[in-house]
């Protein structure tokens, strides 16, 4: 049997096609978004009517494999990843994603996993391993079963920022001024933040805070934490949601890591812990419970969090912390390759007035190291923005992990001082790699980060963003023109 044969026979599933298609018919939806993840981000998929909701469900869809990659061409004009000669993939939707669109009742939206196709020669029906988001749940899996059932749960922070637009529909500034926690600002946006939160609260975000952050029209609004892949998916639907409430605002909901300098860029933090046991309960959210099935609003709860202190120290973390903090350290490098993963990122990283993570150290509560413990039982990733893929993101966290238990990894002892009087003091630490040039080298290097990107991931993902930083190389910008126009005599 292949892959995609015990995918779409797996035990249970016919049950829920069948409530699928109850719900189709009681919320009288029309037309279902068929969508996965690219290598970047981005998502992709099919869109078909209802009507053939039984037959898709077992059949898939068919997208040519470069879809994986954007279907973009390089700086040389070749398609990335796949030539137009390559097969055709196959998505499976899985029905338990199922969820209408608040904002368009007729339509619903399928997250699909992602197969070779059935006539190919080699490996006919198997998983696609350019599948990100397919991939973070066979790693996940993994890890459990190595590991005794210690699971990742996992929380971000995903900030970005609320652009006015100009008469031709370009970007003109933020909405609010940058001023940082503060509540008229708030206010300012507050059509835009809570039609945000009404449709994130329908599609199985359960909303906890949020806040106006210190860049123009900046916001940052979290969800509850949960088990990685649902916390990915759910990441990108509150950017699907952003971008629909931007078209009803007439603004733009940048994702853009840095599109200003001398105010704070986008991060993405990504705070994380590793967990035994626990159960699965489902949240009601308001009275849009019965517009998806029931596995949307599904968040991990209970269990035993191994990042709490062990011994006396109430900061020190136990010992699977201890090893899974010592083993991103370890891998710090590479992993800024996903984390920071757009020329702009970086932008971020020089701008070191901003509370920058650009520094290879951990501390408690102290935002001038690349990683620190946020709170007890909670490790805060900092090297990461908002223009991360979440789903690459949490598979190179779980191999780092996965590392520093393994070879029971201690970290150095954590940085209380701030990290420039640290250095003054005469610490060494190492820089996170300053440029995507440089990243991208230390992923090259780095087998086990590599190992998070399986089959043909790592090879796709390095020639898309090579071409990115080929691309920028050889790119003539406003600094050359304003530096240099006149230089000389």
């Amino acid at each position: 049997m292949t892959d995609i044969e015990a995918f779409v026979d797996a035990p249970g599933r016919a049950g829920k096609v069948a409530e699928v298609r109850q719900l189709i018919d009681e919320l009288g939806i029309e037309y279902l978004y068929l969508q996965f993840v690219s290598i970047t981000g981005r998502i992709c998929g099919k869109g078909i009517p209802a009507d053939h909701w039984e037959s898709v469900s077992k059949k898939g869809f068919q997208l040519v494999y470069g879809a994986t990659v954007n279907l973009f061409v390089n700086r040389h004009g070749e398609y990335m990843g796949y030539g137009p000669e390559a097969a055709e993939l196959v998505g499976i939707p899985e029905p338990e994603t199922f969820c209408q669109l608040p904002w368009d009742k007729r339509v619903a939206r399928i997250y699909c996993t992602l197969f070779r196709n059935r006539e190919e020669r080699e490996a006919p029906g198997e998983f696609l391993t350019s599948d990100c988001r397919g991939n973070l749940r066979r790693i996940h899996d993994q890890f459990k079963v190595d590991h005794g059932g210690l699971h990742l749960r996992e929380g971000v922070e995903p900030e970005m920022m609320w652009l006015k637009r100009d008469e031709d529909g370009n970007p003109a500034g933020g909405f609010s001024k940058p001023y940082c926690y503060h509540i008229d600002q708030f206010e300012s946006l507050r059509p835009v933040y809570m039609k945000v939160i009404d449709y994130s609260r329908a599609m199985g975000l359960d909303m906890i805070q949020g806040d106006h952050e210190d860049a123009p029209g900046q916001l940052e609004l979290n969800y509850t934490f949960d088990d990685p892949l649902r916390t990915a998916d759910r990441l990108t639907t509150y950017r699907q949601i952003c971008a629909q409430v931007a078209r009803e605002y007439n603004l733009i909901a940048c994702f853009m890591t840095k599109p200003f300098m001398n105010v704070s860029a986008s991060g993405c933090h990504h705070n994380i812990s590793f967990w035994r046991g626990g159960e699965t309960a489902r949240k009601k959210l308001g009275q849009q419970s019965m517009t998806a099935m029931p596995q949307v609003f599904e968040y991990a709860e209970g269990g035993e969090n191994t990042f709490m202190p062990e011994g006396a120290d109430p900061q020190m973390p136990g010992r699977v912390g201890r090893h899974v903090v010592a083993g991103i350290v370890d891998h710090l490098f590479a992993l800024t390759a996903i984390g920071c993963s757009t020329v702009n990122s970086y932008r971020r990283l020089w701008d070191t007035g901003f509370w920058a993570p650009v520094f290879a150290d951990w501390g408690f509560q102290n935002r001038t190291t690349g990683l620190r413990i946020s709170a007890p039982g909670r490790f805060e990733y900092r090297a990461v923005d908002s223009m991360v893929n979440p789903y690459l993101m949490a598979s190179g966290i779980i191999a780092a992990a996965d590392d520093g238990i393994k070879r029971s990894l201690e970290p150095s002892p954590p940085e209380e001082r701030n990290i420039y009087q640290a250095m003054e003091e005469g610490k060494v630490v190492k820089k996170l790699p300053m440029t995507l040039g440089a990243a991208l080298d230390a992923l090259s290097k780095d087998e086990v980060i590599k190992a998070a990107m399986p089959g043909e991931m790592y090879r796709l993902y390095h020639e898309y963003k090579s071409d990115e930083w080929e691309r920028f190389n050889h790119t003539v910008s406003n600094f050359d023109v304003e530096t240099y126009l006149d230089c000389l005599p």
